[in-house]
């Protein structure tokens, strides 16, 4: 039986492959195991639930709460709100878990369910699979004063926007920002956050209606912030994606600034100001190598991480490190968030443009982009990819060609036949001959 859980959460297709009836279960069997040390202490367990605004989320969050009333859990429901609103109330209300309703950036028909543990932390795989075995069993429902009662959590964007603003190292005065919210999660908060602490604030994308979240706009759809911050002649836009835990930006000129650049930015100015722990940052082995060229002349170690924002998590906790992230936006700042918040990473790149009185495009000069080029090769036996000669000599030819200019990294689909082939060199023309020619070694060496 195919695992339930995938790498962030249960997704799929709502009313579909996400029913009514799942949620339910996911709920119930959810209060069982992250209910079990309140239940220990005598204790109604406690539960924050939020999501995005997309259609599904109302009846999937309608479900899930009635599992974990049913269920003896007490439910705060903070209705829409990011997912990093979610994991950072989980700890604020010192809750036991917490619920996020979201597809991030899916288009509209997707939905997905993910837990936070105490202390608004992602679940490790052991309690997901603890979850989905109790799924299985018989379980045992409370009666009268056993169940759980549902209440509005009414301060929760309240908490939330305080928080942010606590973080914030110097205000945005001065600055003229445009806030691409993906009619999506962020459309309330965001905008409003951003002109308290000062900016001057053209909102775009912020008019969601349940069906068209992420529909053209947000960090998947840049072109429609690349063009107000032109037309409005503003310093920087912030794209945030449905659930509003990703960040892109915008410069000046419209060019766009990806994770890798914004962690660049941002590690720089947390190493002069003497708060980048251990002078490391954290990302994934995508980031690009101009990022660790960066970082290495400025005399920051950059530790690398399986792809997935879970595993730069897990570094950034085992290691007690201040800053990590992906090239995709998700940006994860530990001393105020244990998930990626693309509000609180927009904040940031804001507060450093106006602290240090350069614009955007200036300070993406601290990093060299190196082209990067990826062809996906099906119909591959990928658990062949580390121990066929012929491929790592293929390999081993191209990294000697490229001698420090570039490298290659060969990456297996985690769900299907698939081998991905990243090159990345000094120019786009020596990329792209070389994932080429690689990619063809595969199929012939790996084919099924």
């Amino acid at each position: 039986m195919a695992r339930l859980f995938g790498t962030d959460g249960v997704r799929g297709l709502a009313n579909r492959d996400l029913t009514v009836d799942i949620a339910v279960k996911l709920a119930q069997a959810a209060a069982v195991v992250l209910g079990e040390d309140a239940r220990a202490r005598g204790l109604k367990p406690k539960a924050v639930i939020g999501r995005d605004p997309r259609i599904s989320g109302e009846f999937l969050a309608a479900a899930v709460s009635a599992g974990l009333a049913g269920s003896g859990v007490d439910v705060f429901d903070a209705g829409v709100l990011p997912t990093p609103a979610t994991a950072f109330l989980t700890a604020d209300l010192d809750a036991d878990f917490g619920v996020m309703i979201s597809a991030s950036h899916n288009p509209a028909p997707d939905n997905g369910i993910k837990f936070f543990a105490r202390g608004g932390h992602k679940l490790p795989d052991e309690l997901e699979d603890r979850i989905e075995a109790a799924m299985a069993g018989d379980l045992l429902l409370p009666i009268g004063g056993g169940v759980g009662h549902v209440t509005r959590f009414a301060d929760a964007e309240d908490r939330y926007v305080v928080h942010l603003l606590g973080a914030l190292p110097n205000r945005l005065d001065g600055l003229k920002v445009v806030v691409d919210c993906a009619h999506g999660a962020a459309s309330g908060v965001s905008p409003e956050v951003f002109a308290d602490a000062g900016a001057q604030v053209i909102v775009i994308g912020a008019d969601p209606d349940g069906l068209n979240i992420n529909l053209g706009y947000g960090s998947t759809h840049l072109s429609a912030l690349q063009t107000a911050v032109l037309e409005h002649s503003a310093d920087l836009g912030i794209a945030h994606d449905g659930d509003a835990d990703r960040c892109l930006a915008v410069d000046h000129n419209g060019a766009i600034v990806d994770g890798d650049q914004i962690m660049a930015i941002l590690a720089l100015s947390l190493k002069e100001r003497g708060q980048l722990a251990r002078n490391t940052l954290v990302a994934t082995v995508m980031s690009n190598l101009g990022l660790k060229l960066a970082m290495q002349e400025a005399g920051i170690e950059v530790i690398e991480t399986k792809v997935g924002d879970r595993y730069v998590l897990e570094e950034i906790r085992s290691g007690g490190y201040t800053l990590g992230g992906e090239q995709s936006g998700h940006v994860i700042f530990s001393q105020y968030a244990t998930t990626g918040d693309g509000i609180l990473t927009g904040l940031k790149i804001a507060a450093e443009v106006a602290r240090s009185k350069k614009p955007l495009a200036e300070l993406t000069k601290a990093m060299k982009v190196y082209p990067q080029v990826l062809v996906n090769v099906p119909g591959v036996d990928k658990t062949k990819v580390s121990t066929n000669q012929v491929l790592q000599a293929a390999v081993a030819e191209a990294e000697a060609d490229l001698h420090g200019t570039g490298r290659v990294l060969l990456r297996a689909s985690g769900t299907e036949p698939l081998v991905r082939v990243m090159v990345e060199a000094a120019d786009e023309g020596t990329a792209q001959s070389w994932a080429d020619r690689i990619a063809r070694v595969v199929e012939q060496q790996l084919k099924l």
